[in-house]
């Protein structure tokens, strides 16, 4: 399995957590073993990191632990390849591979916090949870006997409060609405999945639309389950929104660009110094080969979603919509070691159909290139399609004659800058206190939001509720006073945000994204770009 993304969650910190254990003496020392010159019979050590940590450990003034300076060594020795090449201890492992495979153990649930108070937004279903009954609304008092209410337990603890190895046991104690002791529960830990694809409905009569996260070994078996759905209800037109997914395992969005290209069309193919080239190419039995399709992109878009981007782009197959995607063609394969840890290694780069390479340089180190997004927002390539400027050496062209280009990310057919109307500076002041409210709403009407199913259903009920001005008063005791002229300029922006959460609390992202879409942008221009 190959991987490709720019998760730095967990990346990151172990790129910037470097130690040096070979280092320059300065000052006063005492001659080594081997300090006289060179003499005959003298054998040179070939291997001078572990000659380096023998010596060390033998001879060093103070007691040292060999696997912690093993430990720091090899993130230095791989900050030497490329930004992609990474260790991964053996501590951080699981958690980095969960995204990839598509699931985590735990209990199967989906929380928040409410005033320093564990809230359960959703059960997984078929989880742990749901099965031994917990239920939206319940509020986490006690986990394994330590109290978590009113503690200020950041959400990364509680995550780790309660997920664990499979078959074991967390017992929870639990104030549910309607009943004055707390519930106990022992739950026991199962196989909990993790959705890839965010959301997938009709946004009219014959237009699709999936959104993809992250790329995982599960991805393709939910998009093929949510574009059968989409056809079942007659969609022949399909949006596929990649944005700020930062990519994963390749082979997903390989088997994804299959369902749209027709027989033997190239989808990538990787090279490496020690890698063949290798191709992969259409097999002529997609679902989706010939009605409308739009892909949807943006800075955040990585690695497996600019092959899927680029296999579309470069076949002529459909409409690129967004801003510049990230910039890596770099393919790491997995490399575990008996202590649990492993290694993410770069051994090849992968090229789009026409031949492109979209991997932005590093050559000037790994703080300047992830900060690249910074730098372009900076020149305004946000905001300017006209910013953005590619040497003449990195234009490539399709079958059909459109120029694309290499060598940082892939450029869509379509540039949409980043929306900044409607941002007030009240907005900008309550917007820390919009999903506050929600949650607070949510809690105080769930009895009667709990009867809508469909987004839809659950906006016409909202719009009646005068929920702007019960947010603007709820602001003001908070601290933010009111402010007209500011609520002219965002209040629409804020009221349809309300309304997003509310339904989320409910109905997860099903509830979520219908409503949310007003404020696309990107996503509106490209209803009206397939309409047209």
């Amino acid at each position: 399995m190959k991987y490709n993304n720019t998760n730095r969650s967990v990346i990151v910190p172990l790129l910037m957590a470097v130690a040096l254990v070979a280092g320059i003496l300065i000052g006063i020392y005492l001659p080594g073993r081997n300090s006289a010159p060179q003499q005959s019979g003298f054998r040179a050590r070939n291997d001078k990191i572990n000659s380096i940590l023998n010596i060390i450990e033998s001879d060093y003034v103070d007691t040292v632990n060999r696997a912690e300076l093993v430990e720091a060594a090899i993130p230095s020795i791989l900050k030497k390849l490329d930004p992609h090449s990474v260790y991964i201890p053996a501590k951080d492992l699981q958690r980095a591979n969960e995204p990839l495979q598509g699931n985590f153990d735990g209990i199967g649930i989906s929380f928040n916090m409410l005033t320093d108070t564990i809230l359960v937004i959703s059960t997984i279903p078929g989880g742990p949870s749901e099965k031994i009954g917990l239920m939206a609304g319940d509020k986490i008092i006690y986990v394994n006997d330590s109290l978590v209410a009113g503690k200020q337990i950041s959400d990364e603890k509680v995550m780790g409060m309660l997920k664990g190895p499979r078959g074991t046991v967390v017992k929870i104690k639990l104030l549910r609405k309607g009943y004055r002791e707390l519930i106990p529960f022992e739950i026991t830990r199962d196989k909990i999945p993790i959705a890839s694809v965010d959301v997938s409905y009709m946004i009219n009569g014959r237009t699709g639309y999936i959104k993809i996260n992250n790329f995982a070994m599960t991805t393709f078996d939910e998009f093929m389950k949510s574009l059968k759905e989409l056809k079942s209800h007659g969609m022949t037109q399909l949006i596929l929104d990649l944005r700020e997914n930062s990519g994963g395992v390749m082979e997903a969005a390989i088997k994804i660009a299959n369902q749209f290209l027709k027989e033997g069309q190239m989808i990538v193919y990787t090279l490496g110094r020690s890698q063949p080239k290798t191709e992969a190419r259409a097999t002529g039995k997609g679902e989706f080969e010939t009605g409308d399709l739009v892909l949807l992109i943006d800075e955040y878009s990585a690695s497996a979603s600019e092959i899927l981007a680029g296999a579309i782009q470069d076949n002529d197959r459909g409409t690129i919509i967004g801003r510049r995607s990230f910039g890596k063609g770099l393919v790491q394969e997995p490399v575990p070691f008996a202590d649990g840890s492993g290694m993410r290694l770069t051994i090849a780069r992968y090229y789009t159909p026409t031949g492109r390479s979209i991997q932005k340089p590093y050559n000037n180190g790994f703080d300047e290139y992830y900060d690249d997004l910074n730098s372009r927002y900076e020149h305004g390539e946000f905001e300017v399609s006209d910013s953005i400027h590619f040497a003449d050496s990195l234009k490539f062209t399709t079958p059909a004659g459109k120029t694309v280009y290499g060598g940082g990310g892939i450029m869509p057919d379509v540039f949409i800058p980043v929306d900044t109307t409607g941002r007030s500076t009240y907005f900008l002041a309550v917007r820390p206190l919009i999903y506050r409210f929600a949650l607070n709403y949510t809690e105080n009407k769930r009895e009667t939001l709990q009867k809508y199913t469909e987004a839809g259903e659950m906006e016409k009920y909202l719009d009646k509720q005068g929920l702007l001005d019960q947010f603007t008063e709820f602001a003001s005791k908070n601290g933010v006073r009111k402010d007209p002229a500011g609520l002219n300029l965002s209040g629409k922006i804020i009221y349809i945000q309300l309304k997003a959460y509310i339904a989320r609390n409910i109905l997860d992202t099903k509830g979520f994204y219908p409503i949310w879409k007003e404020l696309d942008t990107t996503l509106k221009y490209a209803i009206e770009y397939l309409n047209k």
